[in-house]
């Protein structure tokens, strides 16, 4: 999808970058969407978990199939449309029983196409889903699954992919999007192709108005505040903070491992995505 770069006749069109847009302007299929909830960055407690968050347009979630197992029937691309709530583009699919469910568009489908989930082994074709161990190795996939049946949770974002390396019994090896290679359940569905909307890395939103627009607030550095608001506050005159930056609570925020050691699915971590292999 090409970047277009408008005339800039206002300070905020100046330096904004946007996708070319050839989605579908209907609105979204009424009976897979719901009303989603706004926290604001709080939780039940009414306490800020999330900060930098509030404002921001209305939003209406679309109701997407991760799990895709509607099996054998085929499903006709009726349209492809904008979704506010990722990056990626999704696809509406009608099936052949009347049944609708949108999934994640992926990259080069169109309208009109012709969509099957199988079972088992079928047709290798972009969009096309089916169990990890009867895709070819070396084929770039999307929207994996962890456990079997659980639903996509890997490789859902715009332009991503990953890449099927090898399958040693139960067991898939696949290099992710940032160069981690790990094992999953080769059980586990996955769609061919990578996902749609490359080219939204390049985008550009040319003005700060844009971000409040989509929730967003205002970031304020650590180094700007006081003593009392952050550890790196404070000094006479203009500081870098002196120390190593770390969140107002003192948690390192460059080059510290955040990820759990006891996290169940480390095991399952071969080589990490700094390169590093995993030692047994």
């Amino acid at each position: 999808m090409p970047i277009v770069e408008q005339r800039p006749l206002t300070p905020g069109q100046r330096f904004h970058l946007k996708n070319k847009r050839v989605v579908s302007k209907k609105r979204p299929e009424k009976r897979l969407t719901e009303s989603k909830k706004r926290t604001g960055g709080r939780n039940c407690y009414g306490r800020i978990t999330s900060r930098r968050r509030g404002g921001g347009h209305k939003k209406l979630y679309r109701k997407i199939d991760f799990k895709r197992l509607k099996f054998e029937v085929p499903a006709r691309v009726k349209t492809i449309e904008y979704d506010p709530n990722r990056t990626a583009n999704i696809a509406l699919l009608a099936y052949l029983d009347g049944d609708k469910r949108y999934i994640l568009a992926p990259q080069g489908i169109r309208e009109g196409d012709t969509l099957v989930n199988y079972k088992e082994g079928g047709e290798f074709k972009i969009g096309n889903s089916m169990p990890l161990r009867f895709i070819p190795l070396a084929t770039k996939v999307h929207c994996i699954e962890l456990q079997p049946g659980k639903g996509a949770q890997m490789a859902r974002s715009a332009g991503t992919g990953a890449q099927l390396v090898n399958i040693d019994g139960d067991r898939a090896t696949i290099k992710m999007p940032s160069g981690e290679i790990r094992l999953v359940n080769a059980n586990g569905r996955a769609t061919i192709g990578e996902v749609g909307n490359a080219s939204h890395r390049h985008s550009n939103i040319g003005k700060a108005g844009r971000n409040r627009w989509k929730g967003r607030r205002p970031r304020v550095r650590g180094v700007a505040m006081n003593p009392v608001d952050h550890p790196m506050g404070g000094g006479e005159g203009r500081t870098s903070g002196g120390g190593h930056p770390v969140s107002p609570w003192g948690q390192l925020s460059k080059g510290f491992p955040t990820r759990a050691k006891r996290k169940p699915s480390n095991k399952m971590i071969l080589i990490r995505r700094d390169g590093r292999r995993v030692k047994r």
